[in-house]
Order: structure tokens, then C-alpha cells, then sequence
């Protein structure tokens, strides 16, 4: 599908002028940065905290399967010194 022919259902269907931005694009570039710049901070603490918590969580299971390990071996020592 040639990509300068296709046509969205809105365009087929929507005869009038495309909608214009009102107001000054100076005005409105400083307010979507000033988002983009909170938002992208907000994702970076997010990400922060996120990390904090995988690695409290594998530190929890390395140390449980150790204890689990350490707990099978024990059992099985004990069961093949019994005679």
C-alpha cells in the first residue's frame, strides 16, 4: 500500500478544514517542555525506585534458596547416615 494514497477513515468521512492550535506556539512550546521535562524526571524516580525494589527482592531469594539449598543437603546428609 502506497503510503501517499492512503487515506484514514476521518479524512474520508470529514469534509471540513483541519483544526488550528490557537494561541502562540512560543507560549505552548514552554508549557509542553516544562511537562515533558516533570514527566521525564517523575519516570526517572519511578525507575530509581523500581531498581531499589527488584534488587531488595533478588537479594531475598538468593538468600532464601541458599537457606533452601543448605536445608536439602542437611536433610539428605542426615537421611545417608542413618543405618
Amino acid at each position: 500500500m502506497d503510503g501517499n494514497n492512503y487515506t484514514s477513515w476521518a479524512d474520508q468521512w470529514d469534509d471540513g478544514p483541519d483544526p488550528v492550535l490557537v494561541g502562540s506556539n512560543n507560549n505552548s512550546n514552554k508549557k509542553s517542555n516544562d511537562t515533558t521535562t516533570k514527566y521525564k524526571q517523575k519516570l526517572g524516580e519511578g525507575f530509581g525506585k523500581t531498581k531499589a525494589v527488584a534488587s531488595t527482592g533478588f537479594k531475598k531469594l538468593r538468600d532464601g534458596t541458599s537457606v533452601g539449598l543448605h536445608w536439602i543437603k542437611t536433610k539428605y546428609s542426615k537421611a545417608t547416615h542413618k543405618h
